[in-house]
């Protein structure tokens, strides 16, 4: 038996006025998904609990199988796993974000333009944070460059409950002031803040992007603290050798601590413009190779919903059908084996609101050697109407490889 999980980043979704008061999901055009659906299982899973954050890592862990309550050590260490930082147990780490903040003379009466500057180039990015290890780096405080806008801090001995961070991508376009870290946070971590806008706001990479049209990455944004992971590998669970194929580093970060294989596609950019064919060959060729299960992981309707670009979010959901999903499940249909195929959301991230949401999300399962009575379409309201609520998230995994 081979096994596709093909998680859709964010996908779920509320009607929105622009989009005829209907969801991404119900406006976008996805033969292979609503075919799969009228002989598919539908229903509903919550993937977060109420009592944590709605992050795609824990989110993520839960469709994976992983109990977050017991495995979830926080997000940023996951992401230095990707990197590639060899953790101490008494290291903390931070998410780096480059972000766009306005031009106000205090920091604190700044606002977020925006939490990912335009989606800054690896390239550039790599510059910039270079250039802040550089000038802010010390035996303390060590920064690593990643992907895109999303970089890690490593805190040498530091504490591992430093007071309240905020995400950015929950305050865009909001004034700072109120959502500054607090307690020792502010005492440790404001101040490498407040210094990196000096740094950055005249560097060369941000005065030739600025000249080009593009929104300058002139300050770190710190948030997402947490410490050493310890996930038990994912084929001790379930007994099944799994890859994962995905452009950020948290998705890459959760598969080496679960001891999956991490596939790299080169032109994954984790927005629209990624390789989605690249994407396919690489989940195809994992199973080629004997792997069990592939989690094809695509972030663009989560950054999409971020961004509250309601027409690009709907373009993703197709792309994700046309160009992955169908053509791994023809690969699979003609292998000569039987499959089964997860499709889901990790969390919603509502065009409303720009962020996520700890609201259950749908999901379908499709098996080539059971045919079930499902739905013409795979959407939020016929997942609701199967009447399936799976209440602990990560259960799902064991429900799907049965």
């Amino acid at each position: 038996m081979k096994y596709l999980v093909m998680l859709c980043d964010g996908m779920a979704d509320e009607p929105y006025v622009d989009l005829q008061n209907k969801t991404p999901m119900e406006l976008a055009n996805k033969p292979c998904m609503d075919k799969l659906a009228k002989v598919s299982e539908l229903g509903m899973v919550k993937t977060v609990d109420d009592s944590m954050s709605p992050g795609s890592d824990v989110a993520n862990l839960a469709v994976l199988g992983y109990d977050a309550k017991k495995y979830y050590s926080g997000r940023s260490p996951l992401e230095a796993a990707s990197i590639g930082i060899d953790l101490k147990d008494t290291d903390v780490t931070f998410r780096c974000n480059l972000v766009t903040l306005s031009d106000e003379e205090n920091y604190e009466d700044k606002t977020i333009l925006d939490y990912c500057a335009d989606d800054i180039s690896t390239e550039e990015a790599r510059v910039l944070i270079e250039y802040v290890q550089e000038n802010m780096g010390t035996e303390e405080f060590t920064f690593y460059s990643g992907v895109s806008y999303r970089h890690c801090l490593v805190w040498a001995n530091g504490n591992a409950k430093p007071g309240k961070l905020t995400p950015p991508h929950d305050i865009t376009g909001r004034e700072i002031k109120d959502y500054l870290p607090t307690d020792v946070a502010k005492e440790k971590l404001l101040p490498l803040m407040k210094r990196s806008f000096e740094l950055l706001k005249d560097h060369p990479v941000n005065l030739e992007r600025i000249a080009r049209g593009k929104r300058p990455a002139n300050s770190i944004w710190l948030w997402g603290e947490g410490t050493k992971p310890l996930l038990d590998s994912f084929e001790y669970l379930y007994n099944l050798k799994g890859s994962m194929v995905s452009a950020v580093d948290l998705l890459k970060g959760i598969a080496i601590c679960a001891k999956m294989t991490s596939v790299d596609v080169e032109g994954a950019t984790g927005y629209i413009d990624t390789n989605f064919e690249g994407k396919a060959s690489a989940a195809i060729d994992e199973f080629k190779r004997g792997q069990d299960l592939v989690y094809v992981h695509v972030e663009a309707p989560d950054e999409c919903g971020h961004r509250a670009e309601c027409q690009n979010k709907v373009r993703a959901i197709e792309l994700i059908d046309e160009r992955v999903l169908a053509p791994v499940v023809e690969y699979l249909e003609g292998a000569g084996e039987d499959f089964a195929v997860l499709v889901c959301p990790d969390h919603p991230t509502p065009l409303i609101t720009r962020t996520h949401s700890r609201n259950p999300v749908p999901y379908m399962i499709y098996r080539s050697n059971k045919s079930v009575e499902g739905a013409d379409t795979f959407t939020e309201e016929t997942a609701k109407k199967s009447g399936i609520l799976i209440t602990e998230g990560y259960t799902l995994m064991s429900h799907f490889i049965g």
